[in-house]
C-alpha cells in the first residue's frame, strides 16, 4: 500500500511537469525569447531542490543512528552509470527545445509521443522488458499518430516561420524523443545493477547527479553559444516585461523539476515503460492546455493522433490487466497444486 501511495505521488509530479514544461517553455519562445541553450539548462538548473527532502531524511536518520548515520548512499559506480546519463539528459532537454522554439505545443508534444515506441524498444533490449501482444499495439498505435503529423507537417507552421526552419525543429524533436525513449531504460538499468538495496534516498541522490551533469553540459553549450551576455538583453527587450522573463525563467526550472523528480520516481517504483505510456496518456491534456492557453490550430491530423495515442494507451493498461488475471489464475492454481502434493505426502505419512 506505501508503495502505491509513493507511485501515485510520483505520477501527480511527473504528470506536472510533462504537462506544464513544454507549455512554460513555449511561453519563453512566443514573448520574443531566442535562445535554445536556456530553455535547455532550465530543465535540470533546478535539481539542487533535491537537497531539501535528502537533508530532512538525513537528520532523520541521524535521529535514529546517531553520528554513525550515512552522509549518502550512491556508490562510485551508481555515480558514474548516473553522471554518463544525465549527459544524455541534457542533449535530450537541447534537443527537446526546439520543440517550444520552432513547433506549437500541440505538434512537439504529439512527436514527442513517439517516445513511447522507443522506450519500449531500448526498454526489451537494455532490461529484458516482456512486451505483450497489447502493448506492442500500443507502440504501433503511437508510432501511426505520429505519422498523421507528418503528412501535412507545414499545415500548423507559425506564421513568420520559414519550412526549413519548421522542419528542423520536426526532426530535433523527433530525434529527443529517440534519446529520452533511451535514457528511461537507462535509468531503470542503473537500479537493476545497483550492489545495495536501492531506496527513494538512493533514488533522489541519482536524480540529483543526473541533474547536475545534465546542467553542466547544457551550461558548455550556453558559453560556447554566449547565452549569459544575451539574456540581459532579451530581459530588456521581453513582451510582457523584464520581470515577467526571469519570473518565465524561475518557474520553467521549476517545472521541469517535478518532471524529472516524477520520472525517476515512477521508474523506481515501477518501470520505464510506465513512465513513458504515462507521458503518452498526458499528451491529450497538453494539447488541450496548448489551444486553450496559445490558440494554437488544431486541425483533423491532431485529432487523429489523439484518439490513435488514447487506443494506444488503453490498449497498454488492458493488456496489463489481463496479464495480471492470468498471472493471478497461475498463484492460485499453483497454490492448489501445492495444497494438493501436501495433503498427498501428509496422507503417506499417516499411512
Amino acid at each position: 500500500m506505501k508503495k502505491l501511495i509513493f507511485l501515485i505521488f510520483n505520477i501527480i509530479m511527473l504528470s506536472i511537469g510533462n504537462c506544464g514544461g513544454p507549455l512554460i517553455s513555449r511561453l519563453y519562445f512566443i514573448h520574443g525569447g531566442q535562445r535554445i541553450w536556456i530553455p535547455s539548462v532550465l530543465q535540470t538548473v533546478g535539481c539542487p531542490i533535491i537537497l531539501i527532502p535528502l537533508a530532512i531524511a538525513y537528520f532523520q536518520r541521524r535521529k535514529i543512528q546517531g553520528p554513525e548515520a550515512k552522509i549518502v548512499f550512491i556508490t562510485r559506480q551508481e555515480f558514474i552509470a548516473s553522471a554518463g546519463v544525465g549527459i544524455i539528459v541534457g542533449l535530450d532537454g537541447y534537443l527537446n527545445s526546439w520543440g517550444p522554439a520552432k513547433l506549437p505545443v500541440s505538434t512537439s508534444t504529439l512527436i514527442n509521443a513517439t517516445q513511447l515506441a522507443f522506450t519500449a524498444l531500448f526498454a526489451v533490449l537494455i532490461v529484458k522488458q516482456k512486451l505483450t501482444a497489447y502493448s506492442t499495439n500500443s507502440v504501433v498505435l503511437l508510432i501511426a499518430g505520429a505519422a498523421t503529423l507528418a503528412l501535412r507537417a507545414n499545415g500548423d507552421r507559425p506564421a513568420g516561420e520559414s519550412a526549413k526552419d519548421y522542419m528542423l525543429g520536426f526532426v530535433m524533436t523527433f530525434v529527443g524523443a529517440v534519446l529520452y525513449g533511451l535514457m528511461l531504460p537507462l535509468i531503470e538499468l542503473i537500479y537493476m545493477k545497483a550492489k545495495q538495496a536501492v531506496t527513494y534516498t538512493t533514488v533522489l541522490e541519482i536524480q540529483m547527479v543526473l541533474g547536475i551533469s545534465a546542467t553542466v553540459f547544457c551550461t558548455i553549450g550556453m558559453i560556447i553559444n554566449k547565452d549569459f551576455q544575451a539574456i540581459p538583453r532579451e530581459a530588456s527587450q521581453y513582451a510582457i516585461g523584464e520581470s515577467k522573463y526571469y519570473m518565465v525563467l524561475v518557474w520553467c526550472a521549476i517545472i521541469w523539476q517535478f518532471a524529472l523528480l516524477g520520472l525517476v520516481g515512477v521508474i523506481f517504483y515501477s518501470s520505464s515503460l510506465l513512465s513513458g505510456i504515462i507521458a503518452a496518456f498526458l499528451l491529450p491534456v497538453t494539447e488541450v492546455l496548448a489551444v486553450i492557453l496559445f490558440h494554437e490550430k488544431f486541425q483533423a491530423e491532431k485529432g487523429v493522433a489523439i484518439f490513435l495515442a488514447l487506443w494506444g494507451f488503453v490498449s497498454y493498461f488492458y493488456g496489463e490487466y489481463e496479464q495480471g488475471k492470468k498471472e493471478k489464475k497461475m498463484k492460485k492454481s499453483e497454490s492448489q497444486i501445492s495444497k494438493q502434493l501436501d495433503m498427498g505426502q501428509t496422507a503417506v505419512q499417516v499411512v
